[in-house]
């Protein structure tokens, strides 16, 4: 029997009724772990001025969950925000930390999977739909840095399979966005017209990164052997350095380390325990982790194959304390939870496993926390 998001639920069900989900959680299902249902929020609040991370979406995966919204985080820099993968819901939640469009100057994308795009176009699409200069707006071209094109796909798990796209089935961010703004061409096109807002191509300027010399990486070969961090952009207020990840058959895969005046932060995009996050992440004040519970899958009776896309894509509890450990970092905020939801895997039980071996704080993220940074006495 193919393996389904339905009998995934099935058999967490059960699992719960077997004492295995932390008993607290067993009730009805919980509200969002950021606040109520539905929080009272102030009218307008002002933009946060310090230097601080918010968790925007803290879900990993594909599907959608009802508690956790898809992995984005904001890095705020004296007022000003950089958005590092921008998944579903990324907007929204934008809005409710009370960050600005006014305020966006860059996004950065770790890779080109689904659940780290979705909601990526929306903040051109929607956040520069505004034309009072009084409304909060998109107010200039917004850097965007993401992978550039695979070059080639690997070989399908059940040949033969029809290929999406077949004349160009690897874009990289910049051909992405090119798509999607023609796909939208009929909306801009309206809305232009209708009420004089700007030409979305104003709104963006879109970069594929591009790797090093002689790094010997490939689609079809090692993603990503060892190697040196390198530069991806430098302004008045972050240095942004990228080094190669390994996430399964994805290519290219980052992870991002952002230094600033307060402190450095590191983020590992989706990526199996890798020596080049250690060295990244060497010294960090934060390191933002994904992390998966291979455990919880087990005892579930996942088929095998699937289980060995999480060990090869994906960095399990059982490591992740370790690799913080070894990169000497102070702090580490797990985030691309899977599984995210609270019934299956509780924040208890990720903060227990993962903090084994790290000597430092452990934050189990839950959307719109926020994390301060300041600046550490020498």
């Amino acid at each position: 029997m193919p393996f389904t998001r339905r009998r995934l639920l099935g058999a967490a069900a059960a699992t719960s009724a077997a004492g295995l989900v932390d008993a607290a959680a067993a009730g009805a299902a919980p509200a969002p772990l950021g606040g109520p249902r539905h929080p009272t929020l102030p009218v307008r609040s002002k933009q946060p001025t310090d230097t601080r991370l918010t968790l925007l979406g803290t879900s990993g995966g594909p599907p959608p969950d009802y508690v956790r919204t898809g992995i984005s985080t904001a890095l705020t820099v004296g007022g000003v925000n950089y958005v590092i993968d921008a998944g579903r819901s990324s907007t929204t939640q934008y809005l409710n930390a009370r960050l600005e469009f006014a305020n966006l100057r860059g996004i950065f994308l770790t890779h080109l999977h689904a659940d780290h795009l979705a909601d990526y176009y929306n903040y051109f699409l929607l956040g520069g739909n505004v034309t009072n200069d009084s409304n909060d707006n998109l107010s200039g071209p917004v850097q965007v840095f993401g992978p550039g094109s695979a070059g080639a796909l690997p070989p399908p798990v059940r040949p033969p399979v029809e290929t999406v796209a077949p004349d160009e089935p690897t874009p990289g961010i910049a051909r992405m966005t090119e798509k999607l703004t023609e796909a939208y061409a009929y909306s801009h096109n309206i809305f232009i017209r209708e009420t004089a807002i700007r030409d979305v191509r104003e709104l963006m300027d879109v970069h594929d990164i591009e790797l090093p010399a002689g790094t010997g990486a490939s689609a079809l070969g090692d993603t990503a052997p060892p190697m040196a961090p390198f530069a991806v952009m430098e302004d008045d207020r972050i240095k942004v350095t990228a080094i190669l990840v390994p996430h399964g058959p994805v290519f290219p895969s980052f992870a991002f380390r952002f230094e600033t005046d307060a402190g450095s932060v590191v983020f590992s995009g989706d990526t199996r325990a890798s020596d080049n996050v250690v060295r990244l992440a060497e010294d960090a004040d934060i390191l933002v982790h994904e992390v998966l519970d291979l455990e919880f899958y087990e005892r579930l009776g996942v088929p095998a194959p699937l289980l060995e896309h999480f060990k090869e894509g994906h960095t399990l509890t059982t490591e992740i304390g370790a690799l913080a450990q070894r990169a000497g970092v102070r702090t580490l905020v797990l985030s691309h939870l899977v599984p995210s939801n609270p019934l299956w895997v509780s924040d208890r039980e990720y903060r227990r496993k993962c903090r084994k071996g790290f000597r430092g704080k452990v934050i189990v993220g839950n959307d719109l926390d926020h994390v301060v940074i300041r600046r550490r006495r020498r």
